[in-house]
């Protein structure tokens, strides 16, 4: 997994709330047993017209927020049905955080194991960051993990972030990888439980 520790890049505002996961990733996108082709599915209903022509009217098909890394994002994003696609489809347009007050709990988990930081911050500072996102000319900002600092041109917003969370992303592990960085310790407890049950140990001769 990628890792995060310092971005810098394009900040867009998609402040509607409760944008679910159907919207990020509708279901005629959820067909494939790889993951292809999910950053044409991402968000399609509104990128694109009916002709599939890019609709102008969205934010991330206008300049500056085209390469846009970070998505300033309204609360409960991410609601509804657990889809890892709608996470993977972010990360193939290349967002690498999102920023908002709230978001619904698998998407979460999910944007952890797959690399996107989510960042929860107060009305009064997603409010400042509403007027830079919405900025032409200034809405690149720079988002430090480790130091859990956003920097703008003229503010610096420190955030909260869960230590194990910021620990896998900083080192680009998902769960396996996390787990795996206890190996030695789960052989011990393996080896241990066994010999103190040795009827279920299904390997051991007869």
């Amino acid at each position: 997994m990628k890792s995060f520790t310092r971005v810098t890049g394009t900040l867009a505002p998609m402040l509607a709330p409760n944008i679910d996961t159907d919207v990020i990733m509708p279901k005629q996108f959820l067909k494939g047993i790889d993951r292809q082709g999910l950053d044409r599915g991402l968000f399609f209903d509104l990128r694109f017209s009916a002709n599939g022509a890019p609709n102008p009217d969205f934010i991330l098909n206008q300049k500056p927020w085209q390469q846009a890394k970070f998505l300033l994002v309204g609360a409960n994003f991410g609601c509804g049905s657990s889809r890892e696609h709608a996470v993977w489809g972010l990360q193939q347009i290349g967002i690498r955080a999102l920023i908002g007050s709230s978001f619904a709990g698998i998407f979460n988990d999910n944007c952890q194991r797959n690399g996107v930081l989510t960042i929860n911050l107060t009305e009064d500072e997603l409010a400042y960051l509403s007027h830079v996102a919405k900025s032409t000319t200034d809405s690149e900002i720079t988002i430090d993990l480790v130091k859990q600092q956003i920097v703008t041109a003229n503010e610096q917003i420190v955030f909260e972030v869960d230590e194990i969370k910021k620990y896998a992303l900083v080192n680009g592990l998902d769960a396996i990888g996390f787990t795996l960085k206890y190996q030695e310790q789960i052989k011990a407890f393996e080896q241990q439980y066994y010999q103190h049950n040795p009827w279920l140990d299904v390997n051991k001769p007869a």
